[in-house]
């Protein structure tokens, strides 16, 4: 039988022209990020089973690619269930292993510390546009940082990245959980409920507020409280600061320092960012994942008509490990949509050294050889791209993916004599 020659399911094999994209954008994340004081660190691809199911990766949760036990800690007899089979699994994000490295290490990092993980991760997902089984992310997060810094740092260093790849008129979308739970003690909801009215809020940007109101009530909230709730929203809309409107509306519910803390971040961020993007108060904004206890935020991108990434604050998590929590907020860019809205523009990677095409006619002697490699070396070193290869007997269909390539220069050699 012969071998399969696609990739699994919901992975993709990457071509030359898409990882020199690839490459190019990794070296601008690292050397921006590294600006803002950022270093980088590595986790394993595996992580322990019972981490990845510690009650914080929402929905991922469920998508996770486990891995089966071996040797001897294999048992295949008797009564088998999937604890006896499986003890770890391929990471879902970089933030579990992220907190897990920091309950090991915290000794030996500084505090607070800023690390820089990228990397590959897997989810058993539904494969789509931009979305993939195995994919790359991209995370900044700070530890240690109880203050507004954190979240005013995350997102200057974001944007400043996107904005060096070349990405204007995005939005920077933000909100609080605590605002979310305000709004919804305001309105009357009982405080088990909030989860199940997040959820459906999420769906505000997709379906509208009649729907969300339907929906609402179709699951059995009373009718004056999804109005009072819906209100707040239809107020917002028509106030000129939403964040003021917020303050004020939602004194009693909302604590004094959120409120400030909000303020200055939208103000810090608004008074040091440039002009290719928006810092945009979105109070529908929820985010699904579970352990976010502050700010969130979510990147919005027009071309892609949706989320090219986000975070949030997430103060409980290291706890889990350690119990003791430590302040803790991150930043993810989507960084497969991003590498798919390059291609799509037909991005190329700038600065690109020049690349020259040594042809060799076959039966070159060794003489005229030993001179081509030592031509080669000296343009190299002089930081130049030069490939040296065989002369096809169609030299001309030859160049023309030569020149696909980026390869604009060609030198051919002949066994009897060097041509120009």
């Amino acid at each position: 039988m012969a071998l399969s020659k696609k990739p699994v399911t919901g992975m993709k094999d990457i071509l030359p022209e898409e990882m020199e994209i690839r490459d190019y954008v990794i070296s601008v994340i690292k050397e921006t990020y590294g600006s803002f004081g950022f270093t980088s660190m590595e986790t394993p691809a595996v992580e322990h089973l019972e981490n990845l199911n510690c009650k914080a990766g929402g929905e991922n949760e469920k998508l996770i690619f486990k891995i089966l036990k071996r040797g001897e800690k294999l048992k295949l007899e008797g009564e088998i269930r999937e604890e006896d089979l499986t003890d770890g699994g391929l990471r879902y994000d970089l933030t579990v292993p992220l907190v897990r490295y920091y309950a090991a290490h915290s000794g030996d990092l500084p505090a607070p510390f800023k690390a820089l993980q990228m990397g590959n991760v897997w989810r058993a997902d539904r494969p789509q546009r931009g979305r993939y089984r195995q994919f790359m992310q991209c995370d900044i997060d700070i530890l240690g940082e109880a203050s507004n810094l954190a979240e005013i740092e995350l997102i200057l260093a974001t944007t400043t990245t996107l904005g060096k790849l070349g990405f204007k008129d995005f939005q920077i979308r933000i909100n609080d959980r605590q605002i979310l739970k305000a709004m919804a003690a305001y309105s009357g909801f009982a405080k088990e409920s909030y989860d199940e009215v997040f959820i459906i809020l999420d769906k505000m940007d997709k379906i509208g507020l009649e729907e969300v109101k339907a929906e609402l009530l179709r699951t059995g909230y009373g009718e004056a409280v999804v109005e009072k709730y819906l209100g707040l929203f239809e107020e917002m809309e028509k106030a000129g600061d939403k964040a003021a409107f917020v303050t004020e509306k939602l004194a009693g519910y909302l604590p004094e320092e959120v409120s400030t803390g909000f303020r200055e971040i939208l103000d810090s961020v608004n008074a040091s960012k440039g002009d290719f993007f928006e810092l945009v108060f979105d109070p529908t904004l929820v985010r699904g994942m579970s352990y976010y206890t502050g700010t969130i935020f979510e990147i919005a991108m027009p071309q892609f008509g949706g989320s090219c990434g986000g975070g949030g604050r997430y103060d409980k998590m290291v706890g889990k490990f350690t119990g003791k929590d430590v302040p803790a907020c991150g930043f993810s860019i989507g960084f497969e949509r991003i590498i798919l809205l390059l291609l799509e523009s037909g991005f190329k990677v700038p600065g690109t050294a020049e690349k020259t095409a040594y042809l060799i006619e076959k039966g070159i002697s060794a003489e005229v050889m030993t001179q081509v490699m030592k031509q080669a070396q000296t343009e190299r070193e002089k930081g130049k791209k030069v490939l040296v290869t065989r002369m096809n007997k169609n030299k001309k269909f030859q160049k023309e993916q030569l020149n696909a390539q980026g390869y604009m220069e060609f030198q051919e050699f002949y066994r009897e004599a060097l041509k120009y």
